[in-house]
């Protein structure tokens, strides 16, 4: 993922070191959101995105938490411009 931009890697980093996932995809799909309010056709400015995270650390706990533990650790990037996140959240075992 050496080609990921500023929030993308800043999402990347917070998410490696509280998660430590085994496995981590992270995708700006904010091109295909470009028609949205509030976009004014800029392409590229990192408000969409989904990731696929599999951590031990999402073990014993139900979908619900999962999402807002992965909400809560990228908070500040909701505060400066990310917009939305679809994630796919397991625990080793559960694929």
């Amino acid at each position: 993922m050496s080609d990921l931009k500023e929030r993308a890697a800043r999402m990347k980093a917070e998410l490696d070191a509280a998660l430590q996932p085994v496995e981590m995809t992270i995708r700006d799909d904010s091109k295909r959101h470009a028609h949205h309010a509030g976009r004014n056709g800029v392409e590229g400015d990192e408000t969409h995105f989904t990731m696929t995270i599999l951590s031990e650390r999402f073990g014993g706990m139900n979908r619900v938490a999962r999402h807002r533990l992965v909400n809560d650790l990228l908070k500040p990037e909701f505060e400066s411009g990310l917009h939305a996140l679809s994630l796919t959240l397991s625990a080793p075992g559960e694929r």
